[in-house]
């Protein structure tokens, strides 16, 4: 099949060499990412469009990668004809093909056409339209109000009927805008401002402040891999880990009830920026939304901002949570936020909505300055896609690939995705991943499990969690 690429209205108004570094770089972005699925896809560059041209067994991969890479507007899903030199001959190709399609429907003929021709794109839909009429079952021709609308690409040595238009994500082709630094939690607003940025074709990385354990920075790690593998596997991008229990501490101890959340923000800022610099990266992006929490108030992150002399982004400022919640619906993170906890919730007692300045200054100079500097230190990074491996290599989860006698399997792929690609085995329990932390305590202890997962990457995420939490009888399956 054939699929034509459209980019985003805002790369083709650019001037010429920003176009063409952009074009290209989308073109190399799609070449990587096919590259994946298998070498016989191919790309074809144009000046203003890309053309993907891959067997039928790997439609439904292509089209999900051009649904969820930046620098798309739009692709037409098409089937290809040698352009014929009458009219006539073209009609009769598009009649063979969509007949059926407009039976008892009304119907629209629209040609795009560039090229040079000896006919018009007018002239084409008026013959087209004309021999599918006297050709065909249909209700008629509606040129406002259609059933059905048949849409044709001409160009100079091809027609293109069009079977299907599908939108894309938009936005700039990642590597184009540079890099820069999320502050991820995990929870409904950080994962969703780092897709706007990834949409965006921003590069973005992650840093995640452990306040809650192996678990918590397991779970983190989980959402991150998967805004990387859905909108980002283009290019490579890093997950930074930084300790931030000993900061807690020391916040607690030292400074006032009312500031600690305040001062949390702000020592975030801080580490985020000590650590983009390392990584040459000039910009941090946030989750905050003005006014959702106490912390978020416009003079609360006046007061945050100070701290730093980095570029903070924050996607989400004037977004109300149901906005950013259905973003989550849609892209697919919800159920990671659902079941992330919210460790920075633990010393919002009392806190202040309109801090001082001089009061915060006050109070950041009770702060053992050290404490930040040996959690900097003790950061630690790893490559997103490098992510289950290294958990392999310091957990060592077991994987089979074979199931034992007396031993259960759990699929714990999501609903929809179980039930498109069943695993085929008997006795399979269907536990989505999302539910599964709170699920399997109430399951018999005395049974051994396997989880499953198509890739594998959330099962095993899966088990070191259950692993962690003291169950020993979960290992994962990974069939051969």
């Amino acid at each position: 099949m054939k699929f034509i690429v459209k980019l985003f209205p805002e790369i083709m108004v650019k001037g010429s060499a920003a176009k063409k570094k952009m074009v290209r770089q989308l073109n190399n972005n799609l070449c990587a990412l096919f590259l994946r699925v298998d070498k016989s896809v191919k790309v074809r560059y144009f000046w203003d469009k890309l053309e993907v041209h891959a067997d039928e067994r790997f439609v439904d991969e292509v089209r999900r990668i051009l649904m969820q890479t930046p620098g798309i507007e739009y692709f037409l899903e098409v089937t290809q004809f040698p352009l014929s030199q009458s009219l006539q001959e073209m009609a009769d190709t598009v009649a063979e093909h969509v007949l059926d399609s407009i039976e008892g429907k009304t119907f629209v003929v629209r040609v795009k056409r560039c090229g040079h021709h000896a006919f018009s794109s007018l002239d084409a839909e008026r013959f087209i339209g004309s021999v599918l009429f006297h050709n065909g079952k249909s209700a008629g021709v509606d040129l406002n109000n259609a059933d059905v609308r048949i849409d044709i690409e001409i160009d100079e040595r091809t027609m293109n009927i069009v079977s299907a238009k599908r939108t894309g994500l938009g936005g700039y082709p990642m590597g184009t805008q540079g890099d820069l630094l999320s502050l991820m939690s995990g929870g409904f607003d950080s994962t969703v401002a780092s897709y706007l940025t990834m949409k965006r074709g921003l590069k973005t990385h992650f840093i995640f402040f452990n306040l809650g354990g192996a678990a918590h920075e397991i779970g983190v790690k989980q959402v991150a891999l998967y805004l990387w593998s859905k909108f980002g596997a283009s290019h490579r991008v890093h997950f930074v880990t930084v300790p931030f229990e000993a900061v807690v501490a020391e916040l607690f101890d030292k400074v006032h009830m009312s500031y600690m959340g305040v001062m949390l923000k702000r020592l975030m800022l801080m580490a985020s920026e000590r650590i983009a610099e390392k990584m040459n990266i000039d910009v941090l992006v946030t989750g905050e939304s003005v006014a959702q929490v106490s912390s978020q108030t416009l003079r609360n992150l006046a007061v945050i901002d100070k701290v730093t002399d980095m570029l903070v982004l924050r996607p989400l400022a004037t977004m109300n949570k149901p906005e950013i919640m259905a973003i989550a619906d849609q892209i697919g993170t919800r159920h990671f936020a659902e079941n992330m906890p919210e460790y920075c919730g633990v010393i919002s007692k009392n806190p202040v909505i309109n801090a001082s300045f001089e009061r915060m200054e006050r109070e950041a100079k009770k702060f053992d300055d050290a404490v930040l500097e040996q959690a900097i230190e003790a950061s630690s990074r790893i490559a997103v896609d490098k992510i289950v491996e290294d958990l392999s290599n310091t957990a060592h989860v077991e994987i089979l690939n074979t199931v034992p006698a007396n031993t259960v399997v759990i699929d714990i792929r999501a609903e929809a995705e179980e039930q498109r690609n069943p695993l085929g085995l008997e006795a399979v329990l269907t536990i989505p991943f999302h539910v599964l932390n709170q699920q399997f305590a109430k399951l018999d202890q005395d049974k051994a499990y396997l989880l499953y997962c198509e890739k594998g990457v959330m099962s095993q995420l899966h088990a070191q969690y259950l692993n962690d939490k003291g169950f020993a009888n979960v290992r994962v399956y990974r069939p051969s």
